[in-house]
């Protein structure tokens, strides 16, 4: 990888940022910007509603967007539907799921809220079950849990694959099995996945799978939602109009047969091709880069936080985390620390809660929430070793 190359990408990197916080949004790289400059410059005109020039272009680099998301997930066609979000892909399938009064769903306790409050919505509305598999300290699972939960009644799991405050990368492999052997459906929650491991959808045969475009070099209001073949028919589409019918009569309706179904009215054209040149531009690096890179940075991040006394949150072992690296320093509460970082050192980190308020409050017992500083393509080492050394000067000046 050309990290330099790489960071020219990044205008915004010229402002002498220290970006931190690509957990929760990711930066944007100049191709896919351009890209969706050229939209509203060249072709600015609706997708799939006309056959002058304008609109045609639109709609084959649209269709084109998809077929890049689609192969950088190794999915086949039509399984792929764009979303503002993954909280909106969620959502699409909770309130799309044929739950009857009395079904099981069964999540966990480091879910974001996106893969959380779903469910517990839908829970009240079809009067379910909802059961959370509890982790131990560092966000690791006892996949016998998952495999004790499963009943008659279970009708979805639903887990990320990476913690956002943890870090830690989920065994869904192992997941996937027990639910295959139950013919249960599994939902992950890939947000924090798809921008920093290769993601391989045929090869995880997970029935959905959800993630952000923003977190992904893409632009915000862009997101994915995978639906497996064998779902299509079994998920009903919650909001319907145009674009998503072939057939319309007085009291009935006929869905087209691809992702269509799920994207009613004009989506985000520009966006969704964003996207896709973020994918693109992923994919030329290549996501096997992307993590060995990462693995780099997150080795130096944790090791030196450890060195100087901090603790950190999520594994030690860094084969099973990625770059996202909650930590507190004694006696500092975290916005300060944050605060600090910002107006010393220009060194962006998160602090609080990361709409993550389960983990905090039962699984790292921190409800004040923690500092997160979490890495992607474009920080370099000495990136890292300027942060540390702003540690250095906090612990020394106690604040």
């Amino acid at each position: 990888m050309d990290i330099e190359k790489i960071r020219n990408d990044f205008p915004i990197l010229r402002k002498g940022v220290i970006y931190l916080d690509s957990a929760a949004s990711s930066l944007t790289p100049e191709p896919v910007i351009n890209s969706m400059i050229d939209f509203y410059h060249n072709f600015r005109a609706n997708v799939s509603r006309g056959v002058y020039e304008f609109s045609t272009i639109a709609t084959e680099k649209y269709e084109e967007a998809h077929k890049k998301v689609q192969e950088f997930f190794n999915a086949k066609n039509g399984e792929i539907i764009f979303t503002k979000n993954t909280t909106e892909s969620i959502n699409i399938v909770a309130f799309s799921f044929p739950f009857k009064k009395g079904d099981k769903i069964i999540t966990t306790y480091i879910e974001h809220h996106s893969n959380f409050l779903p469910w517990v919505k839908v829970s009240e509305i079809f009067d379910l079950e909802l059961e959370i598999i509890k982790p131990d300290e560092e966000g690791i699972f006892n996949l016998k849990d998952f495999e004790d939960a499963i009943d008659r009644k279970t009708k979805l799991i639903a887990v990320n694959h990476i913690s956002n405050v943890l870090g830690v990368i989920n065994d869904i492999e192992g997941i996937v099995e027990i639910a295959r052997k139950k013919n249960v459906p599994i939902l992950v929650d890939g947000a924090q996945a798809a921008p920093h491991i290769p993601v391989d959808l045929k090869s995880l045969d997970v029935d959905f799978y959800a993630a952000s475009g923003h977190k992904m070099l893409g632009p915000t209001g862009t997101g994915v939602l995978f639906i497996n073949d064998r779902m299509r028919d079994i998920i009903k589409p919650s909001f319907l109009g145009g674009g998503t019918i072939k057939d319309v009569d007085k009291k009935d309706y006929k869905l087209v047969d691809n992702y269509e179904r799920f994207e009613p009215g004009t989506p985000h054209i520009a966006g969704g091709i964003g996207l896709g040149k973020a994918c693109e531009y992923l994919s030329k690096i290549g996501m096997e880069n992307v993590k060995n890179y990462e693995h780099k940075l997150t080795e130096r991040i944790v090791n030196g936080l450890v060195e100087r006394g901090v603790n950190i949150f999520g594994p030690r072992d860094l084969n099973k985390r990625i770059g996202v690296v909650s930590f507190e320093i004694e006696n500092l509460p975290p916005h300060r620390v944050a605060f600090f970082l910002s107006e010393n050192f220009n060194i962006a980190v998160r602090s609080g809660h990361h709409c993550a308020y389960n983990i905090l409050k039962y699984i790292i017992k921190r409800e004040q929430g923690t500092c997160r500083a979490s890495t992607y393509i474009y920080n370099t080492e000495d990136e890292i070793d300027k942060f540390l050394e702003a540690i250095d000067e906090i612990k020394r000046m106690g604040l």
